[in-house]
């Protein structure tokens, strides 16, 4: 068989996916393969020229676009020149394929091009090799690494759709492809950096369009703000099979790592509008894959981004794209406009518009306008207002632009009008679609009922003032209609800059109004984060965050308790704290709603760690009660539970605790029957700051006694029934009681799978007590599968560094060293001591006990001086933190006699244990299995110091008490027989 002759594909940019497809195909037939890229906006060799580079050896395969195929301009009809005067004589050797819809003109029919558009890749696959003589060897299959069907797109996308007035910018795009994929197989980060209106987000789109063949994910991240960055990052979770998360770091944190391995695939993630470098770089992934960011600012270079600067359009670029914006303009005459604009791709868009939509109009006359003196009448007086860093004839065109629209169709201008007073980057259009009528101007109301007025009006503006569009498809109603538009912040500004105070004021409070009829009002539900994560962009430019309208306060505040529910808490305490300081400023500090601020602001100080002051705040809103004589009142028993709560996260156990038990007095003296949840939610809170005094019989009373009430008043499956039966089930395994704990523990889980999946919160904490019950019954294997898959899920909920997860972390680093996998556990045992202490502070309880943890693993491995060095050091820390009286303390205790007896102090072991022991039987009773192993752990000093018979009878005495509670043939009872040292795991608390 003959070796099949080269083949030179020719192509426009713009057909990029294209010609690498049909190379590929071509290659996999053993064809050799070079490629012609061929910029629609230069000049074309002569005919004797193009004569002698199709007489070359082999064939040439034309790939006609939409550029190609436009004969209606003086430069491109020297391509019709080409295709009339060379190709008839060349047929054998050329020849054609197109990817465009369009009809081919008379001067492209010689070449009988065949379509590749609707015909899928096997079809298309044959007719490519059909026009270089070729016939397929083998069935169509598509390579790991080849390029995609340009029809088949990227497994996972939410790039914008395609702008088919894109222009120019050939090699711009080309150097950005070699950028992005200099890294030698390492991932790369590319800035596309330039001034305002210099399309560069639209450069970004096009690039993903161009190139998307080599991608199986891409991803837009609109990230005109920190906020908008965050959650449109973390949307991608959902689209690559993590799940949704409560918290957005969880979820952030589980993509980052996913994109990392290269989970998805080749991925290119593109943040657009990223000027917050400092708030946005800790988004941008590792791993093999690309980033693309757009951006004014030229600080991503510092944090090792490719700079690839964005300029004005070339001349060429200017007059193609202003003549297909506006057929009309002769080649001089765009010119001359592109000159007059400075080459600007916005205001070029802008005026060639209006050119197209005035036919009659003198273009001369308009270029001269705007380039001399303005134009008559209010738009002269719009254009001769000054707008920062806008050149005057910028500011004509826009004010010729508006001036138009307000003529010729009132209402389509005031609801421009209206829209500047949203954020610019992501116009709510879904938002609007909720308005009802009275929240609108007068012109604008008739729009609300009228889905299809909507769109006419918004492709109105978008069409006349260059907005981006972007589409949507309801598949139950089978239509497309309009979800958002973007509008260059200059020009939002130039509008808004030219609107008298009282229309400001007028316009602020209809998009206020917009913002509250799209509230859900139900901020703890996820089915609304998405509403509310729309919302938020647009409280500033609403002037929202002035408004003393009680609607749009109660807005803000679901707005604020959606930012704490979501992990937000660095945005939640900015909002919160500039609202507060708002309403202090006009409304009593003690009204309700300033109040409910108030306590969002010592939450969100909670939830960002930073405990001295959120403790700070919540002893303010105390003292404002006491100085204003309020006394009783379910607004100051939530001061209270407030501050218990800061408490609890200090560690100050029993401060937390004094104060929940007068919480829960005046609960029972001032709440009548209507509160009784919030009554009993008070004795919860007070129960866990008992549990976390180490007093377990007591905790476990309370906790049973709201469990029991609530299945009375709720049902046994409700959410707070159930959450009663998960801390009552840990308090029973805390003490001892195994059997009962792991049964309750068991029908918990089971029901709170049924009615919160198991992918919850609460399910999966419920699960992780379910499997330290099962660790304890020596049922590891299974203790470890559903510690695991708790871990895994509650990461992507909330992130590695939640309270909820390093509790559950540290668990399973003590569960991996009883299976043995000593090296697993050392590491995560010792990563989650750091990030308690990072978290929570050094001298903090639980960052104590997960030190003395680490001492264990330290003796496992052998570093027995090291081990006793942390050991002592923990439990002098813990007695110091929260008394010798705590259990914590004696556990630290049982691990550091431990470590002294490991390095020959067994005097001192004997010492600590005897003394620990005493103090266990006071404050657990003395057949707790915590006195049981002190008692234990002594026999074996007392035996090693030769007091054999004192050693015996403990040693028994122990032994009874495990058979007593446990059985003779129990996990725990053999490893006490078996002479093993006992020991003891620090397992910190839900608070």
């Amino acid at each position: 068989m003959a070796h099949p002759l080269p083949v030179s594909v020719v192509y426009a940019g713009v057909s990029n996916g294209w010609a690498q497809w049909i190379a590929w195909v071509l290659a996999q037939e053993g064809c050799p393969v070079g490629q012609m890229r061929w910029s629609p906006l230069s000049r074309l060799p002569d005919v004797p020229a193009l004569q002698t580079f199709f007489a070359q050896p082999g064939r040439v395969l034309l790939v006609l676009d939409d550029w190609y195929l436009r004969f209606d301009t003086d430069r491109n009809k020297e391509w019709a020149q080409v295709l009339y005067e060379v190709m008839p004589r060349l047929h054998d050797r050329v020849g054609a394929v197109t990817v465009t819809t369009r009809a081919l003109p008379d001067e492209a029919v010689s070449l009988g091009a065949v379509t590749l558009r609707g015909v899928g890749p096997e079809e298309a696959r044959r007719r490519v090799l059909a026009k270089v003589g070729l016939a397929p060897r083998l069935p169509y299959t598509r390579q790991e690494r080849g390029p995609r069907y340009p029809e088949d797109p990227p497994a996972v996308t939410n790039a914008p759709r395609r702008n088919p007035r894109f222009t120019g910018r050939e090699d711009l795009l080309n150097e950005v492809h070699d950028l992005l994929n200099s890294g030698n197989g390492r991932g790369c980060r590319v800035l596309l950096h330039g001034p305002p209106g210099v399309g560069k987000s639209q450069a970004a789109a096009e690039y993903a369009r161009r190139f998307a063949g080599e991608y199986d994910l891409i991803w837009w991240v609109p990230a005109a703000t920190k906020a908008s960055a965050r959650e449109g990052f973390a949307g991608l979770a959902r689209e690559v099979g993590l799940g949704e998360g409560d918290q957005l770091t969880g979820q952030i944190e589980a993509v980052q790592a996913a994109l990392e391995r290269d989970e998805p695939g080749r991925w290119l993630i593109i943040f657009d509008g990223a000027e917050d470098v400092d708030g946005i770089e800790a988004l941008l992934p590792s791993g093999h894959g690309q980033v693309l960011i757009t951006a004014q600012t030229g600080r991503w270079s510092e944090c090792g981004a490719h700079l690839r600067e964005l300029p004005p359009f070339d001349r060429d670029e200017s007059v193609a794209f202003a003549r297909r914006r506006a057929p009309r303009l002769t080649e001089s005459q765009a010119a001359e406009l592109a000159a007059v604009l400075g080459d600007l791709p916005l205001v070029i868009d802008q005026s060639a518009a209006w050119i197209d939509a005035h036919p009659v109009a003198d273009i001369t006359d308009y270029v001269r306008t705007l380039g001399t003196a303005g134009p008559a009448g209010d738009a002269a007086e719009r254009a001769a207002r000054p707008t920062a860093d806008v050149p005057p004839a910028h500011r004509q065109v826009w004010a010729r632009t508006l001036a138009a629209l307000a003529e010729r169709s009132p209402a389509v201008h005031e609801l421009l009008v209206l829209l500047t007073f949203f954020s610019p980057d992501m116009l709510p259009v879904r938002l609007l679609r909720l308005a009802r009528p009275s929240d609108l101007p007068p012109h604008l109301a008739a729009l609300v009922s009228e889905h299809g007025s909507w769109d006419t009006v918004l492709l109105t503006i978008s069409d006349l003032t260059s907005m981006r569009v972007e589409f949507a498809t309801d598949a139950r109603q089978d239509s497309t209609s309009v979800v958002s538009l973007r509008v260059h912040r200059s020009f939002r500004d130039f509008i808004r800059d030219g609107l008298a105070p009282d229309t400001v004021r007028e316009y602020a409070a209809a998009a206020a109004r917009v913002l509250v009829a799209a509230d859900p009002d139900e901020p703890g539900s996820p089915r609304n984060w998405h509403r509310y994560a729309e919302i938020l962009p647009h409280l500033e430019p609403s002037g929202a965050l002035e408004s003393d309208d009680d609607d749009v306060r109660r807005m803000l505040l679901n707005c604020i308790d959606y930012l704490r529910v979501r992990g937000e808490y660095q945005d939640g305490w900015t909002l919160a704290r500039r609202v507060l300081k708002r309403w202090r400023g006009t409304f009593e500090p003690t009204e309700r709603r300033v109040l409910a601020v108030a306590h969002q602001e010592a939450r969100m100080l909670r939830g960002l760690g930073r405990y001295e002051e959120a403790e700070q705040a919540d002893r303010a809103v105390l003292t404002l009660f006491a100085e204003a004589g309020i006394e009783h009142g379910i607004a100051l028993l939530r001061a209270q539970d407030g501050l218990g709560a800061t408490l609890m996260a200090r560690g100050r156990y029993d401060e937390a605790r004094a104060l929940y038990e007068q919480a829960a007095r005046n609960a029972a003296d001032w709440l009548d029957e209507r509160y009784v949840p919030q009554t009993l939610q008070i004795r919860t809170n007070l129960a866990l700051a008992m549990g976390m005094q180490g007093h377990y019989e007591e905790s476990c009373t309370v906790h049973r006694e709201v469990y029991d009430r609530r299945v009375g008043l709720l049902g046994s499956q409700a959410r707070r029934t159930l959450q009663s039966g998960y801390y009552t089930a840990r308090m029973l395994r805390l003490l001892g009681r195994l059997s009962e704990a792991r049964s309750l523990q068991a029908y918990n889980v089971h029901l709170l799978r049924r009615t919160l999946d198991r992918a919850h919160r609460q399910t999966l904490l419920a699960e992780h007590n379910l499997a330290l019950c099962l660790r304890r019954d020596g049922e590891l294997e299974q203790a470890r599968q559903t510690l695991r898959y708790a871990r895994k899920r509650l990461v992507v909920l909330s992130g590695t560094d939640h309270p909820d997860v390093l509790m559950v972390s540290l668990d399973y680093a003590m569960l991996l060293r009883v299976l043995g996998e000593r090296t697993k556990a050392r590491g995560l045992a010792v990563t989650s001591a750091q990030a308690y202490a990072d978290r929570l502070g050094e001298l903090h309880p639980h960052a104590i006990g997960a030190r003395n943890n680490s001492a264990l693993l330290l003796l496992d491995d052998g570093e027995a001086e090291a081990a006793r060095r942390l050991a002592e050091e923990s439990t002098r820390q813990m007695e110091d933190a929260i008394g010798r009286g705590h259990v914590w303390t004696m556990g630290c205790a049982m691990n550091c006699a431990a470590a002294l007896a490991a390095v020959g102090d067994v005097e001192a072991a004997e010492r600590l244990g005897r003394d620990a022991l005493a103090r266990a039987v006071t404050a657990v009773g003395p057949d707790h299995v915590l006195a049981a192993n002190l008692r234990a752990g002594l026999a074996q000093d007392l035996r090693t110091l030769r007091r054999g018979e004192e050693a015996d009878a403990l040693e028994q005495q122990a032994l009874r008490t495990l058979v007593a509670s446990r059985g003779a043939d129990h996990q725990q009872t053999l490893y006490m027989r078996s002479g093993q040292r006992p020991y003891w795991d620090f397992e910190p608390q839900p608070t």
